[in-house]
């Protein structure tokens, strides 16, 4: 199904939208959109919609199994458009944002499906699980020179730490924290302070009310922890080439970067147990 405007799609969906969980998939170029949408189809999402302009083009095997909506996602605060407009008709299921060239990973995707996750969470009395952006890049930027490499790919296995959210009064806020590392920490000058956390509330259960902020952060603070307030919780990451690529397309950065490989770079291996081995996402309760 293909929309030529968000309010087509919000019109057309709105009473039927089906259950959940949603992946909406913002399209901001051409880079790995075909791998991005197969890979949230495989993660088990009942739906998958993808906004973009109309000239990108998806696979045919692809096309048929996700809504296409016709939009600019560069536009300023589109994302924040795309996911509050989702929320306010989607009352009550479970729903999950990134953009193209990022994968959803969590523990033990790899034989257990988003929707087995969020069955689990919600056993918790959970409604969101916190997100880690964990930036990847091409080890060889000649080879690679828009940073972006499936079978190439590397990541920092070091770098990250978190620092305690504070309010307008500078008390720290309870289980909320500010999480850095990757590239946004070692080319901090090239990022603007306001992006360079990398945590974002990215899967949720939406609910009225409920509204996504330009930080990645919501309205509502529960949503905004790491973990409920009796133990650890569950938590997963978003894999991403975003940063890298726009880290080499920057005229400001582009001439200080000549490769992103340093001594804590490691492969990517595309696998949960992995990123469970650096401490990137966390499995809680859940085995």
């Amino acid at each position: 199904m293909i929309y030529d405007s968000l309010s087509a799609f919000l019109t057309a969906s709105k009473g039927r939208l089906g259950k959940g969980p949603i992946a909406l998939i913002l399209l901001e170029d051409d880079t790995e959109v075909d791998s991005t949408l197969r890979h949230h189809l495989e993660c088990g999402f009942r739906k998958v919609v993808a906004f973009g302009m109309p000239d990108i083009v998806v696979a045919e095997d692809v096309a048929d199994k996700v809504t296409r909506v016709h939009m600019d996602v560069l536009a300023k605060g589109a994302l924040e458009t795309i996911v509050n407009a989702v929320i306010g008709i989607a009352d009550g299921e479970w729903i999950f944002y990134c953009y193209n060239a990022e994968y959803l990973f969590f523990p033990f995707c790899e034989t257990r499906s988003v929707g087995e996750m969020i069955a689990f969470s919600l056993e918790e009395r959970r409604h969101t699980i916190l997100t880690f952006v964990v930036d990847i890049y091409a080890d060889d930027l000649t080879a690679h020179p828009d940073a972006v490499s499936m079978d190439n790919a590397h990541l920092d296995r070091s770098g990250y730490y978190a620092l305690a959210r504070q309010d307008a009064w500078n008390n720290d806020i309870d289980r909320q924290y500010d999480f850095y590392g990757g590239l946004r920490w070692r080319f901090e000058e090239h990022v603007p302070k306001p992006r360079r956390r990398i945590d974002r509330t990215s899967l949720f259960m939406a609910k009225k009310g409920l509204s996504l902020r330009d930080d990645h952060t919501t309205n509502e603070p529960e949503y905004n922890t790491y973990a409920c307030p009796w133990h650890n919780s569950l938590t997963a990451t978003v894999v991403s080439f975003r940063t890298a690529k726009a880290l080499v397309r920057n005229p400001g950065s582009a001439p200080h970067i000549q490769t992103f490989r340093w001594h804590n770079s490691a492969p990517f291996k595309w696998h949960s147990q992995q990123l469970l081995e650096l401490g990137l996402m966390e499995p809680g309760q859940w085995f």
